[in-house]
C-alpha cells in the first residue's frame, strides 16, 4: 500500500481544493491520504465525497500549530479526532484568530517598504482557509518580489525579518492532551526540521509521550538524515510508531505526493487508536 498521511488543501496554505488534492492523490497512484489542513477540518467533507468517487482511502486529519515556552515552533499532526470536541476546538479557534490579526500587522509592515496591500493577500486565501504567511508569500509573488514562496521565507518572511510578527499558539504538551481527549491520534510533525528554524530539546519530546504522543514524523524531507537515525531510535525506545509524508502543498511547495510513504503496520495503529472520526477506506 502507498499511503501518505501528510497533504494540505487551499482551505490552509495548499493550492489546490481538497478534491482536487484526493484526485491528484490518486493520479500518484495513493492507496490512502491524510487531508491535514493547518487549524481547520472545513475540507473533510469535499475531500471524503472525493476520496469516494476516485477509490482513495482518506484519513481525516489537522495540523496544529504549536509553540513552545521558548518561543520554539512545534507542528502536531492529528488523525481522526472529534472536529466538534469543544476543548480542541476552542484552542484552535482562538489561534486561527491569533494568525489572522497577526498576518494584517505584517502586511501592514511590508507595505511601508513593498507595493501590497491586505486585498493583495485576501486574494489568494481561499473563502474560510487559515490565513497565514504563505498566502502573504504567494501575494509577494505575484507582484514580482519574489519568485517563490522559498525565496519568500528565506528572506522577507523568515522570523528574523523586522516584518515578522509573532502569534498565539498552544503549548504542544497540552496540545496533545486535546487530541487524546478528543478521541485522535497525535503525531510530531517533521520534528528536527531544523532548516525550518529551532527544534525543540530532547525533554520536550517526553513530556509530549507522557502527555499522550503516540507518533513521530521520521520519513519527511526536511528531517536531515541524522535526524531520522535519532528518530527511529527514540520509537524504538518509547514505542511509539514511525510515519513517512510529502506534507504537500500542491504547487506551494516542491514536495510531491508519495515521496515519503508510511507503512501499513503504522496506520492500522492510527486506525486503532482513533475513535473521534471515521476514514473512509474502499
Amino acid at each position: 500500500m502507498r499511503i501518505d498521511l501528510h497533504a494540505h488543501s487551499n482551505i490552509s496554505d495548499g493550492t489546490q481544493r481538497p478534491a482536487e488534492l484526493v484526485a491528484a492523490a490518486a493520479k500518484a497512484r495513493l492507496d490512502v491520504v491524510a487531508l491535514t489542513d493547518h487549524d481547520t477540518t472545513d475540507g473533510w467533507a469535499e475531500a471524503r465525497a472525493a476520496a469516494q468517487d476516485h477509490g482513495v482511502g482518506l484519513i481525516p486529519g489537522m495540523e496544529i500549530s504549536c509553540k513552545t515556552s521558548l518561543g520554539i515552533s512545534v507542528h502536531l499532526l492529528c488523525y481522526l479526532h472529534d472536529p466538534a470536541n469543544p476543548a480542541l476546538l476552542e484552542e484552535i479557534t482562538k489561534a486561527k484568530v491569533a494568525r489572522l490579526s497577526r498576518a494584517e500587522r505584517m502586511v501592514e509592515r511590508l507595505a511601508e517598504d513593498y507595493p501590497l496591500n491586505w486585498d493583495d493577500v485576501s486574494a489568494h486565501v481561499a473563502p474560510g482557509a487559515t490565513v497565514g504567511r504563505p498566502h502573504i508569500a504567494d501575494a509577494l509573488v505575484a507582484a514580482g518580489i519574489v519568485g517563490d514562496r522559498n525565496e519568500a521565507f528565506a528572506s522577507i518572511l523568515t522570523s528574523h525579518s523586522r516584518y515578522f510578527v509573532s502569534h498565539y499558539a498552544p503549548d504542544p504538551v497540552h496540545a496533545v492532551e486535546l487530541v487524546r481527549a478528543a478521541g485522535g491520534v497525535p503525531v510530531f510533525a517533521h520534528p528536527l526540521a531544523s532548516a525550518r528554524g529551532r527544534v525543540v530539546a530532547p525533554e520536550i519530546f517526553h513530556d509530549m509521550i507522557d502527555a499522550g504522543l503516540l507518533g513521530l514524523e521520521v520519513e519527511h524531507r526536511d528531517n536531515p538524515p541524522e535526524g531520522r537515525a535519532w528518530l527511529r531510535r527514540l520509537a524504538q525506545e518509547t514505542g511509539l510508531f514511525m510515519t513517512g509524508s510529502s506534507d504537500y502543498h500542491g504547487a506551494g511547495k516542491p514536495n510531491l505526493l508519495g515521496e515519503n510513504l508510511t507503512t501499513p503496520g503504522a496506520l492500522d495503529r492510527i486506525l486503532a487508536q482513533g475513535t473521534g472520526s471515521a476514514p473512509f477506506l474502499p
